[in-house]
């Protein structure tokens, strides 16, 4: 079998999948810093773009060193598709992707995110607007179908390859499932054999091991982490030494220490005010999820009030660890 190509796809190029509430500016940079390929921004909602909807935010925020980026879109209708993709080549943005596999209810009463793939034709359609508007640079993310029984990736990879997409992104789990069960792998290799285009994974991802066993598994193209680097930046310059042959650097606590204090130092540079600090004790404990005592850290950060109580707290956990770990995970 050939290889599928694309210039943004590879192997041994790890990206990082939109996160709502967490794939903003600083932590795609933070990622990429760590060995993030291509990042892709949370979903922004083309209707919430046209009409200049307080939701879109933060959300299209960028910087020189945050490429290449991927904008991802969610929506029903494909005039505002089109009306979204027109406002987002005029701001200079040039990679894109659809949502058709998000399951969260909010989304999909509107018909956009997973419910697409009970309206395949209304799904071609709005794909086949994007790559035209942006040919080569568009893909779409889906997932196996609706519910058990009703898989329908086969048919909407096939034909938003017709339509035009430059890439298929599967997260092989039905929309009812939402993130819960197993995510089928074998369903990822099939996609593969029956599609020319590159099909990257998605779904339990949660360590660089993972990702590299996915490729093996499954032929895909590449592999986009979420989960997995919501635990960890790291994932992405550890996938890339095993995929090399290379034995991997496992982060000690210092190292996490310093990485938290680098992603506080982006936050606080691009986010004003107390968000910035309010982000950073969601996400600190998922850091340092595995480390004994983290639930105990996680109460202290959940508390803290101002970054030097912040630095303090990790300073403490991190680089200086008790001898008491009671309360471990």
């Amino acid at each position: 079998m050939n290889e599928k190509r694309h210039p943004l796809i590879a192997k041994d190029s790890p990206w990082l999948a939109p996160l709502a509430g967490f794939s903003d500016l600083p932590f795609r940079l933070l990622c990429r810093e760590h060995g993030c390929s291509v990042a892709c921004t949370e979903m922004v909602s083309a209707k919430g773009l046209v009409y200049g909807g307080p939701g879109t935010g933060n959300l299209l925020d960028t910087s020189p060193q945050d490429t290449p980026l991927v904008v991802q879109l969610f929506g029903a209708e494909p005039e505002f598709i089109e009306k979204a993709m027109g406002i987002l080549l005029e701001r200079g943005y040039e990679y894109f992707d659809l949502n058709s596999g998000c399951p969260v209810k909010k989304v999909t009463k509107t018909g956009a995110g997973a419910a697409l793939h009970n309206d395949v034709d209304r799904l071609e359609a709005i794909v086949a607007v994007m790559a035209k508007l942006a040919p080569g640079r568009t893909g779409v993310k889906f997932r196996l179908g609706w519910a058990a029984g009703e898989e329908n990736y086969l048919e909407i990879g096939k034909r938003m390859e017709q339509a035009g997409a430059s890439w298929l992104s599967l997260h092989p789990r039905h929309a009812k499932q939402g993130y819960s069960g197993t995510a089928n792998w074998d369903a990822l290799a099939e996609l593969v054999g029956a599609v020319e285009t590159p099909v990257i994974a998605s779904g339990d991802l949660f360590t660089a091991e993972d990702g590299v066993r996915c490729i093996e598994e499954t032929g895909v193209s590449g592999v986009m982490f979420a989960r997995g680097a919501l635990y960890g930046p790291h994932i992405f310059e550890r996938f890339r030494a095993l995929m090399h042959g290379e034995t991997p650097i496992t982060p000690d606590g210092p190292a996490i220490a310093d990485m938290i204090r680098r992603h506080a130092e982006l936050a606080r540079e691009y986010f004003q005010g107390r968000k910035a600090l309010v982000k950073m004790r969601t996400i600190v404990p998922r850091y340092v999820r595995d480390t004994p005592g983290s639930r105990i850290l996680r109460s202290r950060v959940v508390a803290c009030t101002s970054w030097e109580e912040l630095d303090e707290i990790v300073t403490d956990f991190l680089c200086r660890q008790p001898e008491d770990t009671d309360g471990a995970l």
